[in-house]
């Protein structure tokens, strides 16, 4: 335990399960905007529509190597990314965008992204782990 008294994430959710809630979060996120918009629900509608969005956490990650410790601010960095490079990418692939789409997608990764980090620092009483 740290000087705090808290202690850290359990051993189970160290690496690779990190990366998943965000990934986690972006099919939540596509799943319900196609049942929202009366998309047929397929796997091919669903990577479809999720990469952009998977390859912007993806980005995030290793641009700030959120895998060394996930509950830092620069998961912040993780989020902006998973908007601002799925946007970009639903705009080359044709997918297109709309003002209030990027809207709610900031807000619901927001929740979900910064969210889990949030209650895991707080909730849980989780500290930073150093890197190694």
């Amino acid at each position: 335990m740290g000087q705090t008294g808290r202690s850290s994430p359990p051993r189970s959710l160290h690496g690779g399960l990190y990366i998943l809630l965000d990934l986690i979060a972006v099919v939540v996120f596509v799943a319900i905007g196609r049942d929202v918009h009366g998309h047929v629900d397929n796997l091919h509608g669903l990577i479809k529509t999720s990469w952009p969005f998977a390859t912007g956490v993806m980005v995030g990650w290793l641009g700030t190597r959120q895998w060394q410790n996930p509950l830092t601010r620069s998961a912040i960095l993780v989020w902006l990314a998973t908007v601002a490079v799925g946007m970009v990418l639903r705009v080359i692939t044709g997918q297109g965008i709309a003002v209030p789409f990027i809207f709610v997608s900031l807000g619901f990764f927001a929740l979900t992204e910064l969210g889990w980090r949030i209650i895991a620092r707080v909730g849980l009483g989780w500290r930073d782990r150093a890197p190694h």
